[in-house]
């Protein structure tokens, strides 16, 4: 357990951080205390319950079935139904811990933490969550430990095999949701990569296999399935369903998952609360572990100029249209150019690596041209390229010699264990070089921008560059996939009128909207500059956030996110369906604020400025699919604009 140590602090404040301390134990102690055993029954059911100290918090329950053996665990809030009781257990090569399960002991705890992130919803990290930590053995004496942990913003359960017992041949756990939930779920694809449906309840969504990164809305809140610290040491899981049923299995990526001894399980978490609690969540991170890298100041968020959808591949083989880019960047004031795929080919064949791209590259020359302009260089590179410890010790320290500051890694493609493998390798090899990542084609990020956070974002989403987007999808990616951490959506593709779904005022908004350590803007200089207020408004975007709210929202209709830097905050919405008035509080504290929106006009962007209360109602006129951006700052006085 993570605390605050008392350096020269004085005996009294000691003290005082003991008895709060002592005082959240006893909470703990007393929230988590086990019900009675059910009387009138030979066989009696043991049920343990769990919640935090908080208003709204989360109320687990974990039973053991007197007749069976078997556990299951249920989800409350406020006395409602969240999740109703749902089959907990794992089965190895020695043992199955599903069945026939005998009571050994329990142990408590508070878990206290305070960490800083690099990139996320908020940079500072405050967490309290009661642990409860159950033991169990089979029949033959083999033993499992059932961890549970609750916090205000979510449950999350993991197993423990304290010694070995062979490799895992997959779990009996799944979550069973009310038949009748709104459920917004997208179909499983290996690079994350689906697009969300809104039309569906639990019970009446196809069969198929879905992503783990599920929302549900019960009678007791809205709850968001998930994953974390999730390694090589296992396997990635996705939802399996039958229609006609709430229940949805966890299925995992391999067959077998190869053990050699004591085994910890990723975290099956259930971020649950109203929506504004789900959406502003960093439950996935809280549970991954602290970070690995003690030096984190080179570590930088910012917004790139991304020359892909830009440029394409014409873009990634030159010099000279790279040097444009850095130009465009460097007048803007964005610190970073992102070159794709093409500039380690050869030039006569695509997709082919140039087997002398140490000495025959030009990537040096434009590096050292973007640092004298101040823009920092992010490379794209194939996962093949660094499948192994010999290419990794050829191109990292290759990259970080020529002071490239990051690199793009793309088409892993895959959540096998051999995969997840290689992440920890990747993870490792690009902290000791100093090169921040954006994974595509990838994984979700579970917890792992805690634990790395040179990871700045991930893929793992229907982004810019799928024709197939639909503002249904686009209004349910707050809610969902960007809930559990960055999200490299790519937005500001302002020159591909008619292959997306949104307006350009909502195009603006989405990069408010959609949070991302690095936010890649996939626009070309031609197309900003043909929309200037759109340009100006992202020379002002922050890439690294203070706080995150929720003003207005409903998955697959409206999401409308205020993220603040400093005294000032952003506004993105984003809207599906007809155009209409939005009503948006203004939920950003007390005193007047000028608020400056951008909005779609009848042929062109057009601005407003209004000063309001806080608490006040903006009123913003959006076409169908449309949307809106916005800055708000402190209003006295002689104050005219919030840009800097």
């Amino acid at each position: 357990m993570m605390t605050s140590q008392p350096g020269k602090s004085s005996p009294v404040r000691w003290r005082t951080a003991v008895a709060a301390l002592c005082a959240g134990l006893v909470a703990a102690l007393g929230t988590t205390a086990p019900a009675r055993a059910e009387q009138g029954t030979a066989r009696r059911a043991q049920v343990w319950s769990l919640s935090a100290a908080a208003h709204d918090a989360p109320h687990a329950r974990v039973s053991l079935d007197g007749t069976t053996g078997a556990l299951s665990l249920s989800v409350s809030r406020d006395g409602r139904t969240v999740i109703e009781p749902s089959p907990v257990g794992i089965v190895t090569e020695q043992a199955d811990f599903s069945k026939d399960l005998r009571f050994l002991r329990r142990s408590d705890r508070l878990v206290a933490e305070h960490y800083r992130t690099r990139s996320g919803k908020r940079l500072d990290r405050r967490v309290r969550m009661n642990e409860t930590r159950l033991s169990f053995a089979t029949p033959a004496g083999a033993r499992l430990d059932l961890v549970v942990r609750a916090s205000a913003d979510g449950i999350a359960y993991r197993y423990v095999l304290p010694t070995g017992h062979g490799d895992v041949l997959g779990e009996t756990s799944a979550f069973n949701l009310p038949a009748d939930a709104s459920a917004w779920l997208d179909t499983y694809r290996v690079d994350n990569e689906g697009q969300f449906n809104s039309s569906y309840t639990a019970a009446a969504a196809p069969t198929g296999e879905y992503s783990d990164q599920a929302l549900f809305s019960t009678a007791g809140g809205y709850t968001l399935l998930a994953e974390s610290d999730l390694t090589g040491r296992y396997s990635g899981a996705r939802l399996a369903h039958d229609q006609g049923t709430g229940t949805y299995r966890i299925k995992l990526a391999d067959d077998r998952v190869h053990t050699t001894g004591p085994l910890v399980t990723p975290w099956r978490a259930m971020i649950t609360g109203d929506l504004a609690t789900v959406t502003g969540s960093t439950f996935t991170d809280d549970l991954a572990p602290a970070a690995k890298a003690a030096d984190t100041s080179w570590i930088r968020p910012g917004t790139v100029l991304w020359t892909w959808l830009a440029g394409g591949r014409a873009a990634g083989q030159s010099l000279e249209a790279q040097k444009a880019y850095v130009d465009y960047a460097a007048a803007r004031h964005w610190p970073y150019e992102a070159v794709d795929a093409g500039w380690y080919f050869k030039s006569d064949a695509w997709d082919t690596t140039d087997p002398n791209w140490q000495t025959d590259s030009w990537m040096p020359q434009l590096v050292d041209y973007a640092r004298a302009k101040g823009v920092g260089i992010v490379v794209w590179i194939h996962q093949r390229d660094l499948a192994t410890a010999e290419q990794r010790a050829q191109w990292l320290p290759t990259l970080e010699r020529w002071g490239v500051k990051g690199v793009k890694i793309d088409f892993m493609n895959s959540e096998a264990q051999s995969m997840l493998q290689w992440y920890d390798d990747v993870l490792r090899d690009t902290a000791a070089h100093h090169l921040m990542i954006d994974f595509h084609g990838s994984t979700l990020p579970k917890g792992i921008q805690r634990t790395w956070p040179q990871v700045m974002t991930m893929e793992g989403v229907g982004g810019e560059e799928k024709r197939t987007n639909t503002a249904t999808h686009l209004t349910t990616l707050p809610f969902t996939r960007n809930v559990i951490g960055s999200m490299d959506f790519t937005p500001g593709g302002f020159q591909r009128v008619g292959q997306r779904p949104d307006s350009d005022a909502a195009e603006v908004g989405l990069t408010v909207a959609y949070e991302s350590g690095l936010q890649m803007l996939a626009g070309t200089p031609e197309s900003y500059d043909a929309r200037p207020l759109a340009r100006d408004f992202l020379q002002q975007l922050p890439a690294a956030w203070d706080d995150t709210r929720l003003l207005a929202g409903q998955p697959g209709q409206e999401a409308v996110l205020a993220r603040r830097s400093g005294q000032r905050w952003f506004l993105g919405g984003v809207y599906a369906g007809a155009a209409h008035t939005a009503q948006v509080p203004l939920s950003l504290g007390p005193g007047r604020w000028l608020v400056q929106t951008i909005r779609d006009g009848a042929d062109r962007l057009v601005q407003d400025r209004a000063v309001l209360r806080g608490g006040d109602t903006l009123s913003v006129d959006v076409v169908a699919n449309g949307g809106f951006a916005g800055i708000a700052c402190p209003w006295r006085p002689g104050v005219t604009t919030c840009h800097r």
